[in-house]
């Protein structure tokens, strides 16, 4: 939409308001995984360093979740569908499969 406000001189204005708001992936804690297996994953995933991924992994033990990334829907969604074909952790014999991350508005 273009408003004139002089003769030549127009002022353009985004009136776009359909913007998706912004959501997270938050990873839940379990007793099935490693310190490893997350640093691991988070790393292949993310691409976070072992130092990102570590504090991660202190974070989802001690509050039982951590926040993975903040983005569209889209893009959260696809991080979660990675997140939850991971696999199981080789390390712990207990663990039966991937971990689990939730979706959730940001704000």
């Amino acid at each position: 939409m273009a408003t004139t406000t002089k003769p030549g001189i127009e002022i353009h204005e985004d009136t776009d308001t359909n913007l998706e708001p912004p959501f997270h992936l938050i990873l839940l804690d379990d007793d099935e995984h490693s310190y490893g297996y997350v640093i691991h994953m988070l790393g292949v995933i993310f691409g976070y360093s072992k130092e990102k991924g570590f504090a991660i992994a202190c974070m989802v033990d001690a509050q039982g979740q951590a926040i993975l990334m903040t983005g569209s829907h889209d893009e959260v969604e696809r991080k979660q569908h990675q997140v939850h074909s991971f696999g199981a952790d080789p390390a712990m014999p207990i663990c039966k499969g991937s971990m689990s991350a939730v979706i959730e508005p940001a704000g």
